[in-house]
């Protein structure tokens, strides 16, 4: 299921860093920091908590102008389409002591619940019902289940800053009997056209291992650009869980993408039309005998070679180069670092999932770490594995990964001593990657 939990209970100022040894407060002192700092803020976010857009819905005047259920007819032909997203009832909803809102909040509550086994409860219940906190809920359109827990059918729950320009979304989830229906993309994206409307730049969250596929199709990044100081002592963080972010950008309305792409594809086959002859030159069929001149043509030339003579092929713009490039040897060796390149990524995937190996999914901060460069000489962490294997040929084979990776083990060691929760993680991985690296012939003999 879509979700966003974490089984460890939030902490509060405390960085997920390699080789910083941190004390574990109580999860009921979780917001004690943020209180003071951010107590202007609450009434700026008292705005108005109920806005839904579930009135004056068009039906559609004929069936075969609609897709699932929502008029595409329009009298004008320079209107653009309706939108989708008009008809799915959803609502902003704020603990403000209305009936309505108190009433979804508790659908909320339920939903994240059920839905979030792993976070605690009474956690929840604070969250959401908390007054600097706000929920984008997704309604169902049946009557029957209205001001009930079953009216809500999918949230976010939110809190946003204001002076920094950035939300922090604490609870994602969908109810299960939903999921199959796209309402986890379609509740994002409305969060994402509702939050420009609040001056939103980013979001930022802690994923589990369950979620970040998740967000990463919502276009979160595990990369924050967003400068540290905007962020850092106001949300809270969480033992397990990666740190991802996702930039909304205030002029794109995300509820139109699949227009935007279609109207971008359409301009560009234009352009493409007014200096392409393919639908203006036809050549006629090959005949059955079709025999060119191979003479003075290598072999390793001769497939290419003989493309290239088909008439068409040379007036558009091909080269023998370029056909050599996409067949024969090259493009073996081309496919073999494709292969080697995924079968890199799987493997640091598989690594970052671990539940031991959150103190190396990122690099050490050494801002809170200032000695660290004088133990460990040459750190490394998985975040910069997975750069060098995307960006090219660092990684030739995959015992050089295994030697970053025992590269990485030996640096917390090193820097953290044995009775450390961090010394204990690098133990485990080590005896993990064990099991996903095959031994070499001189290591297995031995």
């Amino acid at each position: 299921p879509l979700k966003n939990c974490i089984s460890t209970p939030p902490r509060t100022n405390a960085t997920m860093t390699t080789g910083k040894k941190r004390k574990y407060p109580t999860p009921s002192h979780a917001d004690d920091g943020n209180t003071k700092k951010l107590s202007s803020s609450r009434s700026k976010s008292k705005a108005s908590s109920s806005v839904s857009n579930d009135q004056n819905a068009s039906q559609p005047a004929n069936p075969k102008d609609s897709f699932d259920g929502i008029s595409t007819a329009t009298s004008n032909p320079d209107r653009p389409p309706s939108n989708p997203y008009d008809d799915i009832k959803h609502a902003i909803v704020q603990n403000d002591g209305s009936r309505q809102n108190l009433i979804r909040l508790i659908g909320l509550k339920s939903l994240f619940a059920k839905q979030l086994p792993k976070m605690p409860k009474e956690y929840i219940a604070r969250l959401v019902f908390d007054r600097r906190h706000k929920s984008l809920a997704l309604l169902s359109t049946d009557p029957r289940k209205k001001n009930s827990d079953e009216e809500i059918i999918g949230g976010i729950c939110y809190r946003s800053y204001p002076e920094m320009r950035f939300a922090e979304i604490a609870f994602c989830a969908v109810s299960a009997s939903q999921q199959v229906k796209g309402y986890g993309t379609k509740l994002m994206n409305l969060f994402k056209r509702h939050a420009v409307t609040e001056g939103v730049e980013y979001f930022i969250t802690y994923a589990d291992n369950y979620a970040i596929g998740y967000f990463k199709k919502q276009g979160f990044t595990k990369d924050v650009t967003m400068h540290k100081t905007r962020y850092h002592g106001l949300i809270k963080d969480y033992d397990g869980g990666t740190i991802m972010e996702c930039y909304v950008h205030p002029s794109v309305d995300y509820t139109r993408i699949p227009e935007m792409v279609q109207a971008q594809r359409k301009f560009i086959l234009q352009r493409i039309a007014l200096v392409s002859k393919s639908d203006k030159v036809v050549y006629p069929p090959l005949p059955p005998n079709f025999a060119p001149n191979m003479d003075g043509v290598s072999r390793s030339n001769e497939a290419a070679s003989r493309a290239l003579a088909i008439p068409g092929v040379a007036e558009a713009g091909w080269t023998l180069a370029d056909l050599m490039s996409s067949t024969g040897g090259v493009k073996d060796s081309d496919r073999q670092k494709t292969q080697l390149k995924s079968e890199l990524l799987q493997l640091v995937q598989k690594t970052s999932e671990q539940q031991f190996s959150w103190p190396f999914r990122e690099p050490v901060d050494e801002n809170e770490v200032p000695d660290y460069r004088e133990v460990v000489k040459e750190p490394i962490d998985l975040s910069t594995m997975e750069r060098r294997i995307r960006k090219g040929d660092h990684y030739k084979s995959k015992h050089m990964l295994y030697s970053d990776m025992m590269r990485m083990v030996n640096n917390c060691k090193l820097y953290n001593g044995e009775a450390s929760t961090y010394h204990e993680c690098a133990v485990n991985l080590e005896k993990y990657l064990a099991t996903i690296f095959p031994k070499r012939k001189g290591e297995a003999n031995e």
